[in-house]
């Protein structure tokens, strides 16, 4: 929930100290878990598609499985309510669904490296989409992780969304990196083999990992017992309970928390806020590609440069949000990151020069970083502690919506416009300018709010 406290700045000092702390280091792991799919079924699959000799619009339509990020707060409630056999009990609740869907992608990993995209696009498809919905509804998890391991421990929220974000950065980039500086040498297949392995390292990791502490059941059992109260002693009301709650509660309280029109203006925002950044990086390997880049270079420039430059603009980013506030780093955020994309615009102009696109890839993961660790914060606080994994993976769904099923068009769109790719920039970073609008009126909203609430905390 969105507090005074949690929205207002904070001093240069609270902001790096905030960073002593082992929790975050757990956070950093399964970040690294979570971003690491990202590279089997998006950069390394385009990559091979491309190679294999598909279409533009044929890569940009097996984007389409990304569409399951979009989809996963459909079951986030049974990750909040039902407790895995065995592995509940070992591993606890979230370490547990972790485990399960790491085992799922490994497996698929596997057969990956066996098949020939080429000549099996259907079933390399449907083994991507196997490994996008073992990853998306890990996703769930793990986000829920890290927001129960950091509590109501305000001054941590922008630090643990920075190592989660660093963490996600560098399970995508440094294996993209290595896979791209193999690919050519070893082949496709070999690269998902090694793929593989690294799916082992992060189940190591996850068992390594602490189980957070949360009050998670109690408030479930509160909410239980105002929905039974309702529903009296019929004989499917234990049933209906348990629905209830599984179901309906954790979007009727959010909505129920924040008020329809503010509810509504959130969700807007949300799923509008990174389309121009989506349309972006659906077509970038194949641009890179297009424009002359070779696969080492994009390995060096783009993955390794990229990584690293994340990991440095993601602690600046979240020290600059401590500092000056949620609302205002999500706009100057947003502002930034439209303009980074017009720096691919200038790539296209000027052709395959490593200096330009080494400063292009600076520029853009300083933007990608700051605008995505005062998001993250910001679905953080929204999301209430009841329902941690429901209602972040709604919010977080219906940013990946947006990303997802709009930017699945972009290769269309670049062969609408002839293969453009200046002005396809240029659009991309227009796309930004309506969530930035609704971003002034929630920030208002929220500042309206925070004032009542304190009037009345003065006031009692």
């Amino acid at each position: 929930m969105l507090s005074k406290q949690q929205g207002a700045a904070q001093s240069w000092r609270q902001a790096l100290a905030s960073y002593r702390d082992i929790r975050l280091l757990f956070i950093f792991f399964m970040g690294c878990a979570s971003g690491f799919p990202w590279v089997l079924i998006s950069s390394n699959m385009t990559g091979w598609l491309s190679d294999a000799g598909l279409s533009r619009a044929a890569i940009g339509y097996f984007g389409s499985v990304f569409v399951v990020y979009a989809l996963n707060f459909l079951w986030a409630p049974l990750l909040d309510r039902v407790k895995l056999p065995l592995l509940g009990n070992w591993l606890g609740q979230r370490r547990s669904w972790i485990l399960l869907m790491q085992s799922l992608m490994l497996f698929a990993t596997l057969a990956i490296a066996f098949t020939n995209p080429a000549q099996s696009l259907l079933f390399t498809s449907l083994l991507a989409m196997a490994i996008a919905i073992a990853s998306a509804t890990q996703d769930v998890a793990i986000d829920a992780y890290r927001i129960e391991l950091i509590g109501d421990d305000t001054v941590r929220v922008a630090p643990a969304a920075a190592m989660g974000v660093i963490g996600w950065w560098t399970g995508y980039s440094l294996p993209g990196y290595l896979a791209f500086a193999n690919a050519d040498q070893f082949g496709w297949p070999a690269v998902y083999l090694g793929m593989a392995v690294l799916i082992g390292l992060l189940m190591v990791f996850t068992l390594c990992s602490r189980e957070p502490q949360s009050q998670r059941e109690q408030l479930q059992r509160d909410a239980a017992a105002r929905y039974q109260s309702r529903l009296g002693q019929a004989r499917t009301a234990p049933y209906l309970v348990w629905l209830s709650v599984t179901v309906l509660e954790p979007f009727a309280e959010f909505f129920r928390r924040n008020g329809w029109q503010l509810a509504i203006l959130i969700i807007s925002f949300v799923f509008l806020f990174k389309v121009g950044e989506a349309f972006l990086g659906r077509m970038s390997i194949q641009f890179y590609k297009e424009i002359g880049f070779s696969n080492q270079q994009i390995a060096e420039y783009s993955k390794l440069v990229g990584w690293v430059a994340t990991i440095a603009f993601t602690l600046l980013g979240s020290a600059i949000n401590i500092r000056f506030g949620i609302i205002r780093g999500l706009f100057i955020g947003g502002i930034a990151m439209a303009a980074s994309n017009l720096m691919f615009a200038w790539i296209a102009l000027a052709g395959p020069k490593p200096e330009l696109f080494i400063a292009a890839i600076l520029v853009d993961n300083f933007t990608a970083a700051f605008s995505t660790v005062a998001f993250v914060s910001f679905l953080t606080w929204l999301t209430g502690r009841a329902f941690t994994a429901t209602q972040y993976a709604l919010l977080a769904s219906l940013g990946n919506l947006g990303r997802t099923t709009l930017a699945s068009f972009s290769g269309e769109l670049v062969d609408f416009l002839g293969g453009n790719w200046a002005l396809f920039f240029v659009i991309t970073a227009l796309m930004v300018v309506p969530g930035l609008c609704l971003l002034l009126i929630v920030g208002k909203k929220l500042q309206q709010r925070q004032q009542q609430q304190a009037a009345t905390d003065s006031s009692s």
